[in-house]
């Protein structure tokens, strides 16, 4: 398009030198130098209606151009706010782990505490021997109050043991929570690094799209500025042209009065009887002619994707044996059937058609902020959960689903 402009922008440069021509001497000539004028001017005119069109053209590519970028800001605008979303919630879920810890702690202490206590209750009763049972019995006044003795005797003992059951319960329970929380973490962690690779991703295509913007402004403001100067040496044109029509207009009525002098002149000589004079012709001038994917179903994609549970979570990997992240795993699964799904858990957001969760099928994709997974059938998923968990069969509504894709029609 610049070789096109450059080339326009000379041929008018050559067309205004040849139109400071001086003016002819005849009104034929004059006829022909308008003639000829009217000829530039008309390719001229033909240059800018071209020039126009590729402004058009320019601009309708910019306008483009702007909505993607107006696209991409307002998605990298949704995914930090979901990076911001997960930073949270990693917080508050440290805070969570350290407070089950303290629980934990505090548990393990009443536990240790009532074991030790028991103990000493223990070796006190043992200390004493068997002749402090005696002793006990023996004393014991009836049938009745000897029952009663040796019953108090075994509820030491079995509130001593429930004691140590209940505390023991309370550590396995905290231990538990504190486990759980943890893989809580991982996961959440897993989601904020896929988001981070959205972004740079997007930034990416952002920075593409600003690039190319600026190099459309570049090539508007050079196509509106040669666009100026067309409609300027055009204006020249049309000034030059009624100059010579007007030119043209005054030859001929001066070549007009000067042949009807000369006729008149030819008339009296011819009365006087004198050799008749020639008389003047006026040529003709010349008439102007205007310029003119994949195979497969999805029952086959998700039980192939079953066999590589127990994997390792690897972020950014792509391999089903070595790690894989999210979007990794679903994208070399289906690669194997021959579908070719975007790289990262967003762009795969988009792929295939949606449908809803009522109507998913083995083999959909199903899709969370930061995440993706394989849907199994009857509420499961598989997927490259997190490091600390690797790839992981789960239940799919364990957080909020954004979308569910059908990639095998």
């Amino acid at each position: 398009m610049r070789k096109k402009f450059f080339s326009l922008f000379l041929i008018l440069l050559l067309a205004a030198a040849s139109a400071q021509t001086a003016y002819a001497t005849s009104s034929s000539d004059l006829r022909r130098q308008r003639q000829e004028m009217e000829n530039q001017r008309r390719s001229a005119q033909g240059a800018l209606d071209s020039l126009n069109e590729d402004i058009d053209s320019l601009a309708g590519e910019k306008a483009d151009i702007d909505e993607q970028i107006s696209a991409l800001t307002s998605e990298i605008a949704e995914i930090m706010a979901s990076i911001s979303l997960m930073e949270d919630e990693i917080a508050e879920t440290e805070v969570r782990i350290e407070q089950a810890q303290k629980d934990y702690d505090a548990a393990k202490a009443k536990e240790e505490a009532q074991y030790v206590a028991m103990k000493k209750r223990i070796q006190y009763l043992y200390e004493k021997g068997q002749d402090s049972y005696l002793r006990i019995f023996l004393e014991a006044k009836s049938w009745g109050d000897m029952l009663n003795k040796a019953e108090y005797v075994q509820q030491i003992y079995s509130y001593d043991r429930k004691m140590l059951e209940d505390y023991a319960a309370t550590v396995q329970e905290v231990a538990d929570l504190k486990d759980a929380l943890e893989e809580e973490k991982s996961e959440l962690e897993a989601a904020q690094y896929e988001l981070e690779e959205e972004k740079t991703v997007l930034q990416g295509a952002l920075d593409e799209q600003k690039e190319l913007a600026a190099d459309y402004e570049v090539q508007l403001a050079r196509a509106q500025q040669e666009a100026a100067v067309y409609k300027a040496k055009i204006k020249q044109q049309n000034a030059q042209i009624q100059q010579l029509a007007a030119a043209e207009d005054a030859k001929r009525k001066e070549e007009e009065a000067k042949r009807r002098e000369e006729e008149e002149q030819r008339r009296k000589e011819q009365s006087a009887g004198q050799g008749g004079g020639s008389g003047g012709s006026s040529g003709g001038g010349s008439k102007t002619v205007p310029p003119k994917i994949g195979s497969g179903s999805g029952s086959d994609i998700a039980a192939y994707a079953c066999q590589f549970v127990g994997n390792p979570y690897v972020p950014g990997g792509t391999s089903l044996t070595n790690g894989a992240d999210c979007s990794g795993f679903t994208q070399a699964v289906y690669k194997i059937y021959g579908y070719n799904l975007p790289r990262n858990s967003s762009a795969q957001r988009t792929a295939g058609r949606e449908v809803s969760y009522e109507e998913a099928q083995p083999g959909d994709l199903i899709c969370y902020a930061g995440h993706v997974a394989i849907y199994l059938g009857n509420g499961r998923i598989v997927h490259a959960s997190s490091v600390r968990t690797g790839i992981k069969y789960g239940n799919a509504t364990y957080k909020t689903i954004l979308s569910v894709r059908r990639i095998v029609n």
